[in-house]
């Protein structure tokens, strides 16, 4: 009988417990999590690492994120708001579909040369980290990856329907290409940060994205002089 009352009073304390509002800052407890999956990575993380990094309790962690793949799911989430849609929503609302795609990868390079720390990106990270048996955190991330993908697919659509983007590949080829270099351009600058080395991987793609009304024309030879006068005539 006393067990159960104990059993009793445990769950009624649960429930008071679920039932108080939040006392903290979700956004400032996911910016803290970003930050310790960022340096760490998923796998090297601990629910403790996590709730210790956030200032929170390990009950309050579950209670308000479920678990540690959820409380990545959401960290990574907002991560991508703050880095890749602003970047997308700003350089896709602003650009034409061409300069979209080069002002999005120069200014990929420009931060990850500016990254001193050489943190990376969360994202990219995260994908070259996932195990092969994680099916799950697998799809988590080929969801993001596949947003990415979407942004250059719909440039490259848009520019192939303007006549700004060649059609000698199909939208879908380039747009794949391009995540492709992403993904080159943070994993290569880890171990070598050089701006030679990135713009190089950058600028034979840029020239696949050239269309041939966009490049110098030679320059018109110029006209012959005008007869000279007679008197200067053999």
């Amino acid at each position: 009988m006393q067990f159960r009352a104990y059993i009793f009073l445990n769950i009624c304390k649960a429930r008071e417990i679920m039932a108080r509002p939040r006392e903290f800052d979700e956004a400032a407890v996911l910016d803290a999590a970003i930050q310790r999956f960022w340096l760490r990575g998923y796998e090297a993380t601990s629910v403790r690492d996590l709730a210790d990094e956030m200032g929170i309790a390990g009950a309050s962690l579950y209670n308000a994120f479920g678990n540690k793949r959820t409380l990545f799911e959401r960290s990574l989430n907002r991560y991508l708001d703050q880095t890749f849609r602003e970047r997308i929503r700003r350089f896709e609302l602003s650009l034409p579909p061409r300069d979209a795609i080069v002002a999005f990868l120069h200014e990929i390079i420009r931060r990850t040369l500016n990254d001193k720390q050489r943190m990376g990106c969360l994202l990219v990270n995260s994908a070259l980290e996932t195990t092969p048996h994680d099916r799950e955190l697998q799809q988590i991330l080929a969801t993001f990856l596949n947003e990415v993908e979407s942004f250059f697919l719909r440039c490259v659509t848009s520019g192939q329907r303007d006549n700004t983007i060649p059609k000698a590949h199909s939208a879908e080829d380039l747009a794949r290409l391009l995540l492709g270099v992403l993904l080159g351009i943070r994993v290569l600058a880890r171990a070598r940060p050089d701006r030679k080395l990135l713009e190089g991987l950058a600028r034979p793609v840029f020239a696949l994205l050239d269309n041939a009304d966009r490049r110098k024309r030679p320059a018109k030879r110029p006209k012959r002089a005008a007869s000279q006068s007679s008197g200067k005539s053999k």
